[in-house]
């Protein structure tokens, strides 16, 4: 990741008043995360709740409130269209992955043992690279680096379909490919801890 200034990019640039700058960065969230409560953008954002809550107050007229597992959540007026099925598929999620800090309610995110095996004590996510199955945490995994060798080894917490450890294959030799490696795949138990 690189960081730089918005004015080496884009001559005469003026970031937004504060104000504004808050009520975009909510919009913004619902459009990628959305649904959301108010404690779900504190979360993220690593804000006081009572706060948050005031921004999305501020926002009423561009929200629209809808149900999110029984409970309300808002989502940008307009934006309630919900894909015909499901996401299905293997994906190798690396450190801090964007969809899954932000991804909220964190129960559905990471459903059961999930919630023990890839997220912090605090319920801090990001710090174990994780298998997303059928877009939610179904495992995790580690890469281990020797010259041009690349080794994987993948902790799936259910047994995985025929279909599923062949679309597990096709990403192991994506991250492969990625880092210009040569990989292999060990589907057992990762046993180094996070940030190894």
């Amino acid at each position: 990741m690189t960081y730089t200034s918005p004015h080496r990019w884009r001559p005469g640039f003026r970031p937004a008043d504060g104000d504004a700058a808050l009520r975009t960065l909510v919009r913004r969230y619902l459009y990628a995360y959305g649904p959301a409560t108010p404690a779900h953008f504190a979360r993220w954002l690593g804000i006081a709740p009572r706060y948050a809550a005031g921004l999305f107050g501020a926002l009423a007229g561009d929200l629209e409130r809808v149900e999110l597992d029984g409970e309300p959540a808002w989502t940008l007026a307009g934006d309630t269209a919900t894909p015909p099925w499901p996401h299905r598929g293997i994906r190798l999620l690396p450190y801090f992955d964007a969809y899954l800090v932000a991804g909220q309610p964190r129960g559905r995110l990471y459903p059961g043992a999930a919630a023990a095996r890839a997220l912090a004590p605090a319920g801090q996510a990001g710090n174990y690279p994780v298998l997303l199955v059928d877009g939610v945490a179904g495992g995790v995994w580690h890469q281990r680096r020797s010259g041009r060798r690349l080794a994987l080894t993948v902790e799936p917490l259910r047994d995985l379909t025929v279909s599923q450890r062949r679309q597990l294959e096709d990403e192991v030799a994506l991250v492969g490919a990625v880092m210009e490696a040569t990989p292999t795949l060990t589907v057992g138990t990762v046993t180094v801890g996070a940030h190894a």
